[in-house]
């Protein structure tokens, strides 16, 4: 079976390209719902967490507060590498199982779909990359209606990401997922050769 990394900057689409991957009968392995499920409340990755970022990263009810998280994680490289460190070994275990599940299921074509693909350890379980790209106003604009966050913490969740380079040096395809679109745009061509 094959496996692809889909990735890119946050905002850039990653969403639009792994609906049409979906459709077009590939296993979609989404980052930010297993994100989420090793975060809940009771798992393994909490407390290391709070050691890290503070115990009123959790509400009284031991629930995650993300934005919270968010914002002291996303603060500076050191402290996103940080919350790497701890999320990303769960994550990637997760991952194996679900790729596991797509191959017994008889898919021929896995999907991991995650904004820190190339920096997390994930990576290894991946033949192929795809990144999405879109201007950083294109995706400010997409962060803000989406998240409901401040302009200021979508701009530092931006900042916090690596330049356009490291993922275009790292990608076997790149999909533009921005205007204008034209009649004859053939940017899913490639996708659609690779998936067969």
């Amino acid at each position: 079976m094959l496996t692809i990394g889909l990735t890119g900057k946050t905002g850039a689409g990653k969403s639009t390209v792994a609906l049409y991957l979906k459709e077009k009968g590939c296993y979609i392995i989404d980052g930010d719902v297993i994100a989420r499920q090793i975060t809940e409340k009771g798992s393994d990755t909490l407390p290391q967490l709070q050691a890290s970022f503070g115990e009123d990263i959790l509400d009284e009810n031991g629930e995650l507060i993300r934005k919270r998280l968010a914002e002291r994680a996303f603060a500076s490289p050191q402290k996103t590498a940080l919350l790497n460190s701890i999320t990303h070994p769960a994550i990637k275990k997760r991952c194996e199982a679900e790729i596991e599940k797509a191959k017994k299921e008889g898919y021929t074509v896995s999907v991991i779909d995650a904004a820190a693909l190339l920096e997390s350890n994930c990576k290894e379980l991946c033949e192929k990359f795809v990144v999405v790209s879109a201007p950083e106003e294109i995706r400010l604009e997409r962060i803000l209606s989406r998240d409901g966050i401040t302009h200021e913490q979508a701009t530092t969740r931006i900042k916090a990401q690596k330049d356009d380079e490291y993922y275009f040096s790292q990608a076997d395809i790149i999909i533009r997922n921005y205007p204008p679109y034209d009649k004859d745009d053939n940017r899913y061509k490639e996708l659609e050769e690779l998936i067969g």
